[in-house]
């Protein structure tokens, strides 16, 4: 009759160690916010091109009715083109590893979903889409755990 250890068996292989773990979380954490920075420099050009085309025309959106949040398609033009403007920089930062950038990611993606959803009737389609990335990119950036990347 053979004798059994006691002892817990491990079912790691003789390669996967705890630092190769916490070196597979850290390479998923830093592609997530790679990930996040991209999305948001995405919604930011995308705002950046509704912005330019708000100004340059005040008929490229239907004309709606009484709206509380209505403005010329021109204001909406220039607050898209601003936040767009500071959307994608902040990307970029969060994309170099900034460590600033989490945060006011965080809360200029907050601002432009916002933005969006004042903006639904003009372009209720277009506008759910923005809404959408936006809250992705906000989930990305929050839920990525701590990184210890060069930063200002």
């Amino acid at each position: 009759m053979a004798q059994h250890s006691t002892a817990p068996r491990s079912n790691r292989t003789s390669q996967e160690t705890p630092t190769s773990q916490r070196e597979a979380r850290s390479e998923w954490a830093h592609g997530g916010m790679v990930f996040a920075g991209v999305l948001m420099m995405v919604i930011g050009v995308m705002s950046i091109l509704n912005g330019i085309a708000g100004i340059a025309t005040d008929d490229v959106y239907a004309s709606i009715g009484n709206y509380a949040f209505e403005f010329s398609l021109t204001t909406w033009g220039w607050i898209h083109l601003i936040i767009g403007l500071a959307v994608l920089g902040t990307g970029y930062a969060v994309i170099q590893g900034r460590t600033w950038a989490r945060a006011v990611g965080i809360a200029l993606t907050s601002l432009f979903a916002i933005e969006y959803f004042m903006f639904l009737p003009y372009a209720p389609v277009w506008a759910v889409i923005c809404i959408g990335i936006a809250v992705f990119a906000i989930w990305s950036l929050a839920t990525a755990p701590e990184s210890r990347a060069h930063g200002m």
